[in-house]
């Protein structure tokens, strides 16, 4: 729906950078504004790490995704495509592999009887997580490890054999720099999804993935006027030679360059730093010291399931896995995936990590390894198709005092704004904490400094290459 100040203010041209569920979000609350909006995403197609692909007939997420019954923003965002009332809910499970056995972590009761852990070890870590639960000032977190944290209220036992190599799994080495806000977040998200009604782990998909909501999205915003250009990386941005004008210059390479009167940078922050030198150092410098995780995932049809686990968190050390998770306890195998199996295999590691780049097939053959030593009944013929998806900058990790750190969103080039989940600082990265933040950051601080600024319309012709 369109703003109330929409007539009060003036049409101008933008320019938003990067077609993930961000640039989309920002793209639709422009448009919403009455502005004259493109969206350039430099990958054949929309989505970012929300895109999907073929595996076989099928055509599922590249990376996993799922909805929380607390996913306010996000099913506000599925309403106003019509997909809401779609979506499927599902009770899942939580499996642990520990000291070579598989087993569930699904309620109090097993919680309880974990074996790695004695009951005066198991007690300390249920009140480590309620406590985590009921902390709400996240910079008290922040300015602490999670280490130093984790080991406070759990004790030695509890961390060494859980929350150490679980850290390890998830983080790497990189746990050491990592502050508490990052256990905090995560237990955040589960706690609101069990206060939003169901007393148990309730997760949704809506049918056909993320590529029907990104179609739906798409189709909805080219309707409304936004200019969609994929394929179309942005090499630089820069402020025109006539300053007076207060607009950019973009240059998407092989000689096609436009201007716009704003542009909102949503990819990650080292790029965007590399993106527009016309930024003082100083901010180039907090963009470039964003420490990111990067991540290797591969996705598995199968023919039989692994387990009945949603995600199986894993505690032994020479598993080179993060977890292990199986989409198709959640998703219809039947309806949704051609009665086969689909499981994700991610491993999580710094944006700097060389295994980032390791083979496909040299991933692979890990992981094939990896499962049959874990599960005696995984069999590699099972197995119709094999994928691996990468990432190098997925989330930017919560270091001690990461807040203070942050690079603005305003930035000293007028009508250039860096806006991506880097700032997102209550919560973990995920498809509800994204939107809700492009939402709050437009409307608090890139609208009021548009209005601020007054800038001139643009009236410059759409070149022939990006019609």
């Amino acid at each position: 729906m369109p703003d109330n100040d929409e007539h009060a203010s003036p049409k101008k041209r933008w320019l938003v950078i990067g077609g993930g569920v961000m640039g989309l979000k920002i793209a639709d609350e422009l448009a919403g504004k009455g502005q004259d909006v493109t969206i350039a995403e430099a990958a054949p197609s929309f989505g970012g790490l929300t895109s999907a692909w073929q595996l076989g007939d099928v055509t599922w997420d590249r990376f996993y995704h799922v909805t929380l019954l607390s996913d306010s923003v996000l099913r506000k965002q599925l309403q106003s495509l019509g997909l809401e009332q779609e979506l499927r809910w599902v009770e899942t499970k939580t499996g642990f592999f520990a000291g070579g056995k598989l087993m569930s972590m699904s309620n109090t009761l097993e919680f309880l009887r974990f074996p790695p852990l004695s009951l005066f070890q198991r007690v300390r870590l249920g009140g480590t997580i309620f406590l985590a639960s009921k902390i709400r000032d996240f910079r008290k977190m922040e300015q602490q490890s999670v280490e130093s944290w984790l080991r406070r209220w759990s004790g030695k036992g509890a961390f060494e054999k859980v929350w150490l190599p679980l850290l390890k799994a998830k983080l790497g080495e990189a746990y050491r720099q990592t502050s508490a806000a990052f256990i905090w977040a995560h237990t955040q998200r589960m706690y609101k999804a069990r206060r939003s009604g169901a007393k148990k782990e309730m997760f949704g998909y809506v049918p056909g993935g993320y590529a029907r909501i990104l179609d739906v999205w798409t189709g909805s915003l080219a309707e409304r006027g936004v200019r969609l250009l994929s394929g179309h990386g942005v090499k630089t941005v820069r402020k025109t030679d006539d300053a007076a004008s207060g607009r950019l210059e973009v240059d998407f390479g092989e000689g096609r360059v436009e201007t716009f009167d704003n542009v909102v940078s949503t990819i990650a922050s080292p790029l965007i730093a590399d993106q527009c030198d016309q930024l003082r150092d100083e901010e180039k410098s907090k963009l470039r010291g964003i420490k990111y995780l990067g991540v290797v995932c591969a996705s598995m049809l199968l023919k039989k399931p692994i387990s009945p686990y949603y995600v199986t968190n894993i505690t032994d050390t020479w598993v080179p896995l993060t977890g292990i998770i199986e989409m198709s306890t959640i998703v219809d195998s039947q309806s949704q995936l051609g009665g086969n199996h689909l499981v994700y295999l991610p491993k999580y590691m710094t944006d700097d990590h060389p295994d980032l780049a390791e083979p496909d097939e040299d991933y692979k053959q890990r992981c094939l390894e990896t499962l049959e030593r874990m599960y005696d009944h995984f069999s590699r013929d099972d197995v119709l198709e094999f994928k691996v998806a990468r990432a190098k900058y997925v989330a930017a990790l919560s270091t001690i005092d990461y807040s203070t750190r942050l690079p603005p969103v305003v930035t000293s080039v007028p009508g250039f704004y860096a806006l991506n989940s880097a700032h997102i600082l209550e919560g973990n990265l995920n498809v509800n904490e994204t939107l809700a933040l492009g939402e709050q950051k437009l409307r608090d601080e890139v609208w009021p400094d548009f209005l601020a600024r007054g800038a001139v319309s643009s009236t410059r012709d759409v070149p022939e290459f990006a019609k």
